[in-house]
C-alpha cells in the first residue's frame, strides 16, 4: 500500500519489447533509481509489448488519489516516441492527474561517462584511448533532429581524446555499424571499439552486435549504469521544479 506523497510520482515510460531482456534491464535501472532516491515513488509503464501499460499505471495512480506525476521517457533522443506517442498516451490519462513530461535522457555528459564505463568494462583502458577508434552505435531514427544529435555526440566525444569517433545506426539511417568499423580501420586506428548508445538489449542492439564482428571490442548496452540513473533523476528534478518567471514577462 502506497502512501500519498507531496512529491510527484516518477513514471518511467519505456518502449517495451518482445525480448525479455528489455523489460529486465528497465526494471534493473528503476531499482537503481529507487536506491538513489529512497523517498521517491517510481513506477514503470510500457508503450507496447510489456505490462503494465502506461495507461494502466496512470489509471491506478488516479484511483489511489495521486495528483502529480512526472512522466519520463526512457529515450536517448527526442524522436517520434517522445514527440508523438508519449504525449498522445498522456493526453488520455485520467483528468484528475497533473502530468508533466520530462525531457529525454540525452544528450548528457553523464551518458558519455556511462559509455566510457562500458568500454572499460569490456576490456579497454584509459591508456588505449588515443589509439582507439570508437563507433557510437545507436538504434537509428527517421527523425533528422535525432540523427543530428547522435552526430553531435560523436564529435563531442572525439574531443575528449579518442583516436576517432564515428556515429552508426542500426536502422533508418546510415552508416551501419560494420561500415563505420571499416572506416575507422582504414584511418589507421590501432583498435576499434563499438559502443552501443542504447539503453536495453533487443532486436536493434543485436543488429549492432552483429555489425561489430570485425571490431576489437564490443561494449554492453548502457542498461542500469549509475550514470544513467543520475541522468534520470536530474530530468525528474528539472521537470518537477517550476521555471522562474522573469520580471516584466
Amino acid at each position: 500500500m502506497h502512501t500519498i506523497s507531496k512529491k510527484p510520482v516518477l513514471l518511467v515510460i519505456a518502449h517495451g519489447s518482445r525480448d525479455p531482456r528489455h523489460a529486465a534491464t528497465v526494471h534493473a535501472l528503476v531499482r537503481r533509481v529507487r536506491s538513489r532516491r529512497p523517498g521517491l515513488r517510481v513506477e514503470t509503464g510500457f508503450l507496447d509489448f510489456n505490462v503494465p501499460s502506461v495507461q494502466g499505471v496512470l489509471e491506478s495512480l488516479a484511483a489511489e488519489g495521486v495528483r502529480d506525476v512526472v512522466a519520463l521517457p526512457l529515450l536517448l533522443t527526442r524522436a517520434f516516441h517522445a514527440k508523438a506517442d508519449i504525449p498522445a498516451v498522456l493526453r488520455d490519462a485520467p483528468p484528475r492527474l497533473r502530468i508533466r513530461q520530462a525531457e529525454v535522457l540525452g544528450p548528457s555528459p553523464l551518458l558519455l561517462q556511462a559509455l566510457e564505463r562500458r568500454l572499460y568494462e569490456a576490456g579497454l583502458t584509459p591508456a588505449d584511448k588515443s589509439s582507439t577508434g570508437v563507433v557510437l552505435a545507436s538504434a537509428g531514427s527517421t527523425d533528422p533532429e535525432a540523427i543530428a544529435v547522435i552526430a553531435d555526440i560523436a564529435r563531442e566525444w572525439w574531443h575528449t581524446g579518442w583516436c576517432a569517433v564515428r556515429p552508426a545506426f542500426a536502422s533508418a539511417a546510415l552508416p551501419r555499424t560494420e561500415d563505420a568499423v571499416r572506416e575507422l580501420r582504414s584511418l589507421g586506428c590501432a583498435k576499434i571499439a563499438v559502443a552501443p548508445y542504447v539503453l536495453a538489449p533487443g532486436f536493434l542492439p543485436d543488429r549492432i552486435a552483429r555489425g561489430a564482428t570485425e571490431a576489437d571490442v564490443l561494449a554492453d548496452v548502457l542498461g542500469p549504469a549509475p550514470e544513467v540513473a543520475r541522468v534520470l533523476l536530474k530530468r525528474y528534478d528539472a521537470a518537477r521544479t517550476p521555471m522562474p518567471v522573469a520580471v516584466g514577462a
